[in-house]
């Protein structure tokens, strides 16, 4: 297959990952076998641009086609299915907990696995998340309607909402969509997206690519920005503090699955009997995943 193609559907397959809280771009990025290619363009994107750009042209426009084609699907199933699509997200997270735990303690002893140091690199991104989670606003708010109404400010938080994604897209077993969930931006991302189909079929609709614009133009800064700053910071944080960085990650994914369960969006298509057992099935199904997925990288 030409290299060019195949970075189309690297970039496919990445671009679909990332609307998938949970699963990581980055860990699919390593999968795949362009994880080391994709750092490097990154942080020396000015060394031998005319290669840089055969590698990441195709590959943003796979990450293009795969975010705007699965959007979609991701925001009807959060409309309709709610219960068991968090259920999946949640599980995903859950999946990959037990290999980030093998890679960080300390000890051989289940019930002493960190020391005082360690317990703290885990307990404040817990309690940071959640605390985090307490600044959202209550209630599951209509995408369409918190879009039409978004400000200035709120433009710059979507920014750093991106920033921070970015920064996530980098690290194996981060994604960076579970970023954008926590922080209440991903369903407003999720949606703008899915509605660039409309827009396509509508292009004079100038109040509804006004709407895409408020949304994806800072977020595409933000990444851009996030990219740029965060790669070469990750990167030595991976390799000179290995054990601190992937501790502090640990402590983020276990608030993640406490923050995310608690999310007004997972009750929000109803909670019924069907519901709940497909919602089981799809926990678990998002555990065995993501282990698998994970095993292949940790």
């Amino acid at each position: 297959m030409p290299k060019i193609i195949r970075n189309f559907f690297n970039g496919l397959a990445f671009g679909i990952t990332e609307t998938i809280p949970g699963v990581s771009g980055g860990t699919i990025a390593i999968i795949l076998g362009f994880y080391n290619e994709l750092i490097d363009t990154v942080n020396h994107f000015t060394q031998d641009i005319r290669k840089r750009l055969s590698f990441s042209l195709p590959l943003l426009l796979g990450i293009a086609a795969g975010l705007i084609l699965f959007s979609s699907i991701i925001d009807y199933l959060l409309e309709n299915f709610s219960f068991p699509t968090m259920a999946f997200f949640i599980g995903l997270i859950v999946g990959i907990i037990p290999l980030i735990f093998a890679k960080v303690k300390e000890s051989d002893c289940w019930y002493k696995p960190f020391n005082l140091k360690g317990w703290a690199l885990v307990l404040l991104p817990f309690f940071a998340l959640v605390l985090l989670s307490l600044l959202k606003p209550e209630g599951v708010q209509n995408p369409a309607e918190v879009i039409s109404n978004i400000g200035f400010p709120f433009m710059l938080f979507i920014l750093l909402a991106g920033i921070i994604a970015a920064a996530a897209l980098i690290i194996p077993g981060i994604s960076g969509s579970f970023m954008l969930l926590l922080m209440g931006i991903y369903r407003l991302f999720t949606y703008s997206l899915s509605s660039i189909g409309t827009l396509l079929t509508e292009i004079t609709n100038t109040s509804l690519m006004l709407d895409i614009v408020k949304v994806l133009g800072p977020l595409a800064i933000g990444i851009i920005i996030g990219g740029l700053s965060m790669a070469r910071l990750i990167e030595k944080l991976l390799k000179n503090h290995h054990k601190t960085t992937y501790t502090i990650i640990l402590g983020l994914l276990l608030g993640s699955v406490y923050v995310l369960f608690n999310d007004p969006s997972v009750f929000q298509s109803g909670s019924s009997v069907l519901h709940v057992i497909i919602g089981a099935i799809t926990f678990c199904l998002g555990i065995v995943l993501s282990f698998n997925l994970g095993k292949k990288q940790f």
